[in-house]
């Protein structure tokens, strides 16, 4: 399969998203690529790289992943499709205690993921406690009532600055159930705390995600 150049990536997602996909004025040290077979399937591999100068040199992997249900491409709320692109990787969180140099969130039952397109607060973490929110809790995910899913994630910062009501929101890169996933990318437990262990937001970290 012909990859793009980095840049190229960048470019284009810049485009799909509304903002700069490259948050340092250098560009990024770190990526994580997550290539599947086609724009249909439900697996890909995914291999961390960090960069000296201008080269790239693997950092970890490859690993099995699960994408969407619904491959790889363009995302919205309506279809379970991992968003094709490159996105910051800015923040994580989970139930257990971080592993990570990223800003970390432990969540609680308190915590959302707001998917509610009809809310201000849509593809944004929300604390309220369940019964309280100002939002339609139906159409949120409570990250605290995921299971283990959620022991760790990052954050894919797809559709975020700005937010595009029905884009698509709560992409995460999570440990897998051993399932195609809802639009996130998913691998397992011991592979994700080594990447966290890895990813510093010193070095503007992205996923780059194609099908």
């Amino acid at each position: 399969m012909r990859r793009r150049s980095l840049g190229a990536t960048l470019a284009a997602a810049a485009l799909l998203s509304g903002a700069a996909a490259a948050p340092g004025p250098t560009g990024p040290e770190q990526r994580v690529t997550v290539a599947a077979g086609s724009a249909d399937a439900t697996t890909a591999v995914l291999t961390a790289w960090q960069r000296t100068g201008d080269d790239w040199t693997k950092a970890y992997g490859p690993v099995e992943a699960f994408v969407g249900a619904d491959g790889v491409g363009k995302a919205s709320e309506t279809v379970s499709r991992t968003p094709a692109g490159t996105w910051p990787l800015t923040e994580a969180f989970g139930h257990r205690p971080a592993t990570t140099r990223l800003p970390y969130r432990q969540v609680t039952t308190a915590d959302w993921w707001v998917s509610d397109v009809k809310s201000p607060y849509y593809n944004t973490h929300f604390s309220c406690a369940p019964g309280t929110c100002p939002f339609d809790e139906a159409a949120g995910e409570n990250l605290g009532q995921a299971g283990p899913v959620y022991d760790h994630a990052v954050v894919i910062d797809y559709n975020r600055a700005p937010v595009v009501p029905g884009a698509g929101s709560a992409f995460f890169l999570h440990v897998t159930n051993g399932k195609p996933t809802a639009g996130c990318v998913a691998i397992p437990a011991p592979d994700l705390d080594a990447l966290l262990r890895w990813l510093d937001p010193a070095k503007h970290p992205v996923i780059e995600i194609s099908g």
